[in-house]
């Protein structure tokens, strides 16, 4: 029989009247059931971490060492979670060995900001009236962070809000994504029970997306942080205008490709960029603006890399492709192409399902008002366009409801520097591609693609507020 896992609050583990069973995307295994969590039980976590945080901080210093200990854990312990991720994920397991040790580094991150934040100290005798006086600011917890993770990092995504939260002095009431809930409760099981976080500072109720509005609301929270869809992301900033809202959204990412590139090292190099995860990542490269000149080399070079990838069981080592979240998505994503194809974009390959897999697709012809071009797909489709004139290419780029990474690949320093300047993304990378991110880097977007900065520095800020001290001996 597969494990119901219970949720935590405070010291207690705590079930609730339903539950609703995880199963694999890939082939619809039962792999456990959680509690279906209710205002109440948010009312209670959220009551236990006012209480926590009332009770007094955890000294800085043990911050750090808890998070230290996370690390430790989660290198010993990197094949369990990577094999959680990639089963309730579908998460071809390569791809989550690799968001495991990626979280290994959101960790130490994490513990390395705890030790360094600082005080600042002010010159109040600039003005006559700061005669005689000391000031400084202090870095204080903003209160009771309530985080929303989504399903495609059931890790390190998650990782992203606690570990800060932790190094920042905040207690957290955590809502993990409904399809991929257990790699997040393991990972609360671990902090609490191998790294010494004491109980209250991180809460986990498993509760539908519905009900989780009940703490976007309630006033003792007092920081929402959420990573998901735009339009539930802004529906939140909406409800909940005297709070704090870090929205991390989505993306539709364009590369500008101009001819003076290796056209097989570009196409290679965007393979796992395009389809890794079979597209589901925010950042996952999407929209391909291609010189003219290259663009019938490089169409059939991507085509062979999308080709080349392997389709399949995600527990499979080899593969490399493996199902959508859920069909409904997979449906979705084919109707899509389809609808790209009827409206005259080029089917290159891709486009098929075997098992219930979309395989990787590649559409070329593609215009500026088609749906694989203008909204987010995610899922494992790029779309290629051309283009004569650089500056147009550009434009192009930047004609997005979304902002979060685009990417130029030149070998030109003037083009590449007048992308820089040009590009209203978060992130601007140059022969790199969008779907490229560090941990510690400050990660986000503009427009319809959020309103903050993750990274544990960054997130650190937002998790912490400036108090102002006026000492008059």
């Amino acid at each position: 029989m597969s494990e119901h896992h219970l949720m935590i609050i405070g010291a207690e583990r705590v079930d609730a009247d339903q539950a609703d069973e995880v199963r694999s995307p890939y082939d619809g295994r039962v792999l456990g059931s959680v509690p279906v969590g209710t205002t109440k039980h948010l009312d209670a976590a959220i009551a236990t971490a006012k209480a926590t945080l009332a009770a007094g901080a955890i000294p800085t210093h043990e911050r750090a060492a808890i998070l230290d200990r996370l690390a430790e854990a989660l290198t010993a312990r990197q094949e369990e979670f990577a094999q959680s991720i990639s089963a309730e994920a579908a998460k071809p397991i390569s791809t989550a060995r690799v968001e495991a040790s990626r979280a290994i580094d959101t960790a130490r991150f994490s513990a390395a900001v705890a030790r360094t934040m600082t005080s600042e100290a002010l010159t109040l005798d600039a003005s006559p009236a700061g005669e005689g006086k000391t000031g400084f600011i202090k870095k204080v917890p903003i209160g009771v962070v309530g985080a929303i993770s989504p399903f495609n990092f059931p890790l390190n995504l998650v990782c992203h809000k606690i570990a800060p939260a932790i190094a920042a002095g905040c207690p957290v009431v955590l809502k993990p994504a409904s399809s991929t809930p257990l790699t997040a409760l393991l990972l609360a099981e671990v902090l609490v029970e191998d790294c010494g976080l004491p109980p209250g500072w991180l809460n986990v109720v498993t509760c539908p997306g519905r009900t989780a509005a009940h703490m976007v609301e309630h006033d003792d929270v007092a920081m929402i942080t959420f990573t998901g869809s735009p339009p539930v992301g802004w529906n939140i900033r909406a409800t909940a205008p005297r709070k704090k809202v870090s929205l991390e959204l989505g993306n539709n990412s364009p590369i500008v490709i101009e001819p003076d590139v290796d056209v097989a090292a570009a196409a290679a190099k965007l393979k796992m960029a395009a389809f890794g995860f079979a597209g589901q990542t925010c950042i996952s490269t999407q929209r391909i603006y291609v010189h003219e000149d290259i663009a019938t080399a490089f169409t059939e070079a991507m085509a062979d890399q999308a080709r080349s990838l392997t389709v399949g069981d995600p527990a499979d080592p080899a593969t490399e492709v493996s199902s959508l979240i859920d069909s409904g998505e997979t449906e979705r994503v084919a109707a899509w192409v389809d609808e790209a194809t009827a409206a005259g974009a080029t089917l290159i390959c891709g486009g098929t399902m075997a098992d219930g897999v979309l395989a990787p697709t590649v559409l070329a012809d593609v215009t500026d008002d088609m749906k694989v071009s203008c909204v987010e797909v995610f899922g494992p489709v790029v779309g290629i366009a051309t283009y004569t004139d650089y500056e147009d290419a550009l434009t192009r780029a930047n004609a997005s409801t979304y902002g979060l990474q685009a990417a130029v690949f030149t070998n030109d320093i003037g083009k590449a520097l007048r992308a820089t300047e040009v590009l209203e993304y978060g992130g601007v990378l140059i022969n790199e591609s969008p779907s490229w991110r560090a941990d510690h880097m400050p990660y986000g977007g503009i427009r319809d693609s959020g309103n903050t900065r993750e990274g544990p520095a960054y997130t650190v800020r937002e998790m912490t507020e400036d108090r102002l001290i006026i000492i008059q001996p």
